[in-house]
């Protein structure tokens, strides 16, 4: 009777968790499914399953039938977040590495800076910042989208940085330096790999962050042939007040895939570096 309490209480909590994760997934299944349908069949009934499977919804995505050619959107978006990405890793390791091992005279005054910066919204700069880009041209060009990331334009990312190199013992680099070991060489053969998984959970969130943009990349991206993804999902919902759900969803769909593939991958990374920032601060 007593072994059988444990048993219950395990099964009654999976069956929670289960429902529970049902009801998370449940909107993402309904836009699956409804992708699958027919236009006349996704609102007019409460079925989940669709009556009449239809692939014509993916087809019109990225053969253009629908208006807009997702193809090339998918290209731009991936263009402006590999370059994003690698703007943030090279910004955030230099930025950190400078603030967490080298002795300068304005460190904490910077540091402090930089950390207040972290509580002012992105709006806030947003209008100064395109004013900037307009007088110089770079309007309807990917290069507003991408050069802020290598100028430590995300203090979230050098805050990390920081705080994981923080971490690593100093003994280190007092080795690194009693055998000759220049400044940069200590940052790059001794400190840079050792931050792997800061730099892992930095990629992550700053794909993350650049593919689910719009109101960046719709104020800088007027060209229709620059569109993105997310600037794309959006015109469905502008064609004259006729919304095409079947053609929005499927594409929708597919737009989540990058970002869940990624993340099946890189789970372990971000779990270690996340929790291991949580063990270090």
């Amino acid at each position: 009777m007593v072994k059988s309490r444990p048993v219950t209480r395990s099964v009654i909590r999976h069956v929670v968790l289960i429902v529970l994760t049902f009801l998370m997934i449940y909107p993402i299944l309904w836009m699956f499914f409804s992708s699958l349908k027919p236009d006349s069949e996704i609102f007019s009934t409460t079925q989940l399953l669709p009556s009449t499977w239809t692939f014509q919804h993916y087809l019109d995505g990225f053969t253009g039938a629908a208006g807009m050619n997702f193809g090339p959107m998918f290209l731009h978006s991936f263009e402006i977040a590999a370059v994003v990405v690698i703007g943030s890793l090279f910004s955030a390791s230099l930025s950190g590495f400078a603030f967490a091992r080298l002795n300068f005279a304005p460190r904490k005054f910077l540091f402090g800076f930089m950390l207040g910066t972290m509580m002012l919204p992105a709006q806030v700069v947003m209008i100064p910042q395109y004013i900037m880009f307009h007088r110089v041209g770079l309007v309807n060009t990917f290069v507003p989208l991408m050069l802020p990331s290598f100028l430590g334009t995300t203090p979230f990312f050098i805050y990390l940085m920081v705080q994981f190199i923080r971490g690593i013992p100093r003994d280190l680099d007092e080795a690194a330096v009693m055998d000759g070991c220049s400044t940069f060489r200590l940052f790059r053969s001794i400190i840079l790999p050792l931050t792997k998984p800061a730099l892992i959970t930095i990629s992550i969130f700053s794909f993350y962050w650049t593919w689910d943009d719009f109101f960046g990349q719709l104020i800088y991206l007027n060209n229709p042939q620059l569109s993105t993804v997310s600037i794309g999902l959006s015109m469905f919902l502008a064609n004259m007040g006729q919304t095409q759900w079947g053609d929005l969803f499927a594409m929708s769909i597919v737009s989540v895939i990058p970002v869940l593939v990624i993340f099946i991958i890189c789970q372990r990374y971000l779990v270690e570096g996340i929790a291991t920032q949580g063990l270090k601060g």
